[in-house]
């Protein structure tokens, strides 16, 4: 800003010298043709008045666009000034009308390579860890700046809704019956009669006293002996059931479990049961419990994971940043694909905004201070606009010259 002061004080400077160095020479003339006529004199003379006059003319012209001249307030002048609002209603329309068309800005859209550009700049390995310092300060600053008491608020109801729209009766149900069909209940009872047969075998003391117990008959007609044959043939029907798969106790069993999950699935009985059963060990106080359990072990887990640059999370990030790169620098069709979305959007809102240009513009230009503008003006091209009246004195020189001449022929 100083430099383009110094320059334009120069320039005014040179013209201002120049029209009083015409003003000397006119002067001269005068007194050298009173006093020591010379035909020579009279075209210098005539030189030096017409280029006056062209100086001051040019002078006039350009002082009138920026201030009024010699602080005269002469109609049409000061004219940036007083026609700031004027200006930037033409500015945004010229702009508008002359920049901002279909014509003009495809051929610069059509050369927007924002995929190269991109793969680029984030194949550079700075630049990846540039990107993942801020993303993760970002997540930072988002994961301790959330309301905890709504996050969990939230879990809780979504948690809540989940658990009723849930049909457990469905669920146990479809369940026995999918282990049905597995043979699960088969391969249960396998596991479970040896276990029988080890513990009968191992309480025979236990299940004759037991028997006497409910029988003392039997104690007085053979006691020990008729126990053991009892139990003998427990094992006996015990190992006749492990052995035969289609064993009718096994197809009791099976029929049984299969009306039970008929049951289960239609019974109100079973539907309040199991409703008291979740809300026994889901209550609202519980599953809060849980939801604030879960949020913040979450947060505590997200946020060490964020500080710690080994961490897997951040070892994934920065692996996908520069899959990414590849991906941009390699691939040719994700390249136009990426190119053709940008070039159509940035085209649609070019055009669709070129009134809100005009309009920014304008609303812009009338917000200034007219004095600060013209100044502004005349600093930016006010240097070029004093050869203006460096070329109106000498081509008005010229030209008084010329009629000199033509004059002096002619009569």
């Amino acid at each position: 800003m100083p430099e383009k002061k110094i320059q334009l004080a120069k320039h005014k400077r040179i013209a201002t010298g120049l029209f009083i160095a015409m003003a000397v020479v006119y002067l001269a003339m005068v007194f050298g043709i009173k006093y020591y006529q010379a035909p020579w004199m009279g075209y210098v003379k005539a030189f030096a008045e017409a280029a006056m006059v062209g100086a001051l003319a040019d002078w006039f012209a350009v002082t009138a666009l920026f201030k009024h001249p010699m602080g005269l307030k002469i109609p049409h002048t000061n004219i940036i000034e007083n026609s700031k609002n004027t200006i930037g209603d033409n500015l945004g329309e010229f702009v508008t009308d002359n920049f901002l068309t279909s014509q003009n800005i495809r051929p610069y859209i059509t050369k927007i390579d924002l995929a190269s550009l991109l793969g680029n700049w984030l194949i550079v390995q700075k630049n990846q860890e540039l990107i993942e310092k801020e993303v993760c300060l970002l997540a930072r600053k988002i994961l301790l700046d959330l309301d905890q008491e709504k996050i969990i608020n939230f879990l809780q109801n979504k948690a809540q809704g989940a658990l009723e729209q849930v049909d457990f009766q469905a669920i146990l149900s479809q369940g026995l019956v999918y282990a049905l069909e597995k043979q699960e209940h088969n391969r249960l009872i396998n596991v479970i009669l040896p276990k029988v047969q080890i513990y009968v075998q191992q309480n025979k003391e236990q299940i004759y006293q037991a028997v006497i117990e409910k029988k003392p008959i039997l104690g007085l007609i053979g006691g020990k002996a008729v126990t053991s044959q009892l139990i003998a043939g427990i094992l006996t029907f015990l190992e006749d059931i492990a052995q035969q798969p289609e064993h009718k106790i096994r197809q009791e069993i099976t029929i049984r479990l299969e009306e039970l999950a008929l049951e289960i699935q239609n019974s109100p009985q079973w539907k309040d049961k199991l409703e008291q059963l979740v809300a026994q060990f889901i209550s609202p106080s519980t599953l809060r419990k849980y939801m604030e359990d879960f949020w913040y072990s979450s947060q505590e887990v997200l946020l060490e994971q964020l500080d710690n640059k080994q961490g897997a999370l951040r070892s994934y990030f920065t692996t996908s940043l520069n899959q990414v790169a590849k991906d941009l620098q390699s691939e040719e069709q994700l390249q136009q694909k990426i190119n053709n979305w940008v070039q159509q959007t940035v085209y649609r809102l070019a055009l669709k905004n070129t009134k809100e240009v005009s309009t920014l513009i304008k609303n812009t230009v009338e917000k200034w201070d007219g004095r600060e503008l013209s100044d502004k003006l005349e600093l930016e091209v006010g240097k070029d606009l004093q050869f203006i009246r460096i070329n109106g004195t000498i081509v008005g020189g010229l030209v008084g010259l010329l009629i000199y001449i033509i004059t002096t022929l002619i009569i």
